[in-house]
């Protein structure tokens, strides 16, 4: 569970529980399960994804060398 302590400015609050959230990963879900997604298009999407990771992978240890 997500919480963020209220110490006196409540929009200094809100921006840390959005920041939590991106990085949960939270509101990107939410924003997904807005409408059905078919099967395909879940599968075509995992598939972006998986690339999209390889090739940040790939990207990192290339920098680091």
């Amino acid at each position: 569970m997500i919480e963020v302590e209220v110490k006196g400015d409540i929009e200094y609050a809100i921006r840390q529980l959005k920041k939590k959230l991106m990085l949960d990963g939270i509101k990107k879900e939410l924003k997904r399960r807005e409408y059905y997604e078919k099967p395909s298009e879940k599968k075509r999407r995992k598939k972006a994804e998986a690339q999209r990771k390889l090739r940040k992978a790939i990207w990192r240890l290339e920098r680091e060398s």
